[in-house]
């Protein structure tokens, strides 16, 4: 599931290039509504590929969400400012993190409480993650282009830009200073380092791949 969630990432990413960004999730909402729908009646028949294959197309979206809304915004509001308006927006999803669990928790006990069988206690909050997506859906389709007075003028544009060549400028003066009264600069690092901190990174990232795959080929065999 973990290879989908990041090979969603730029799968969906790339889609949405092709298909828009507000098809790709309307795709999302509409595809992942259907999973979810259809997860109690794959678990009742017992297929196992078939059921983990549905939650791996939907972990792949969402990867492909969270690497496919910095250009949904860019889209909308432009490049100046998506870096903080992207940090806004994940302020919802960090919300997102925190009272999806606790709602999967809420109606696992509730429905434990009712004496439901445990193969059961989560077909209700299937419903309701699907509700949820539909939601979103209804939310997706509701965005429309930003009007024309809330974008930048040019003169306000060109300012923005002046003031961002002059803090650029003054921390150049700064560096250039340090140099002249023997201070360290920034060096460039050494090759060996790069490598090796990409060595640290790829071998437990090569290990997970080849036990995921492994424990994987489970079901084909």
């Amino acid at each position: 599931m973990s290879l989908f969630n990041i090979g969603g990432r730029f799968f969906w990413a790339s889609l949405s290039d092709l298909l828009g960004r507000k098809i790709t999730f309307f795709v999302f909402f509409v595809l992942g509504g259907l999973l979810y729908i259809s997860i109690p009646s794959i678990a009742n028949t017992g297929n196992k590929l078939l059921f983990v294959s549905a939650f791996c197309v939907i972990l792949s979206m969402y990867g492909g969400g969270f690497s496919t809304v910095p250009a949904y915004l860019a889209d909308l509001f432009g490049t100046q400012m998506v870096g903080a308006i992207h940090g806004r927006l994940l302020t919802a999803w960090a919300t997102a993190g925190i009272l999806g669990p606790v709602i999967v928790n809420y109606m696992r006990d509730y429905q434990l409480s009712l004496g439901l069988p445990r193969a059961q206690v989560y077909n209700q909050t299937m419903m309701i993650l699907a509700g949820l997506l539909m939601i979103g859906l209804m939310c997706n389709l509701l965005i429309r282009p930003v009007a024309d007075k809330w974008f930048m003028t040019a003169e306000e544009l060109a300012e923005e830009k002046r003031h961002a060549r002059e803090l650029i400028a003054e921390d150049e003066v700064h560096s250039s200073a340090d140099k002249g009264q023997g201070r360290d600069a920034v060096k460039p690092t050494h090759p060996a380092v790069v490598w090796l901190v990409w060595t640290i990174v790829i071998i437990p990232l090569s290990w997970g791949v080849y036990k995921t795959l492994i424990n994987a080929a489970k079901f084909f065999i």
